[in-house]
């Protein structure tokens, strides 16, 4: 797992894993394996908290915290945990993690209570909050693994409320360099890059980037 800087226990590989898989519940060594029992395990919480009708409750915190212990609680012991230790990603610092308890409570009170459930009066609206959610989320990076993810899980959320989601977010995927820089724009506060990745991937874009 070289995609993360980390120091100390939260640093732990799987044994065998020549340092491509972290520590786990299930003694997974191979990196194509926990991919894809991550996915099977993302859609699973995805058929949880949309498939079966939208939240229409205003989000908090605990939410969050609680879609990340049910999608990797039975494969890392870590799951559903904010971390104590800082991280970064090629060169990029997260914040710091004696932050991380105030930043969530900003987060919780400046982005979700103000925006769930979402009812954007305008597509513009729709689309700036989306994308200060996500940048300021992926920013904060409250989990050891899986912010993206829940990061996109709480924009697909959201979408559902506001009658447009789920996203399809293959075009990222396919330009994650594009995406990286959209993020980092994100925190001098540079949202246009990444407005311009939510017009893309919305329901009925054929924009290509």
């Amino acid at each position: 797992m070289s995609r993360y800087s980390v120091v100390g226990s939260a640093a732990e590989c799987e044994p065998g894993s020549n340092g491509l898989v972290l520590h786990n519940r299930l003694g997974i060594k191979d990196p194509a394996v926990m991919e894809v029992v991550e996915r099977d395990l993302l859609l699973d919480l995805y058929q949880t908290i949309i498939g079966n009708g939208t939240p229409t409750n205003r989000l908090r915190i605990k939410d969050l915290i609680g879609w990340h212990r049910q999608w990797l609680g039975s494969v890392y012991a870590w799951a559903g945990k904010v971390r104590t230790f800082n991280l970064s990603k090629q060169g990029f610092a997260f914040a710091s993690a004696h932050l991380l308890p105030d930043l969530l409570k900003a987060f919780e009170s400046e982005q979700l209570a103000r925006l769930t459930p979402f009812n954007p009066e305008s597509m513009d609206e729709l689309i700036s909050s989306f994308a200060h959610v996500h940048v300021e989320f992926v920013l904060i990076h409250p989990f050891r693994e899986g912010n993206g993810r829940i990061a996109r899980l709480l924009i697909d959320v959201m979408a559902c409320q506001a009658g447009i989601g789920p996203l399809d977010y293959s075009a990222w995927d396919q330009h994650r360099e594009q995406y990286f820089a959209a993020i980092r724009a994100g925190a001098v506060l540079e949202m246009a890059p990444m407005e311009e990745l939510f017009r893309q991937v919305l329901p009925g874009s054929t924009d290509d980037p």
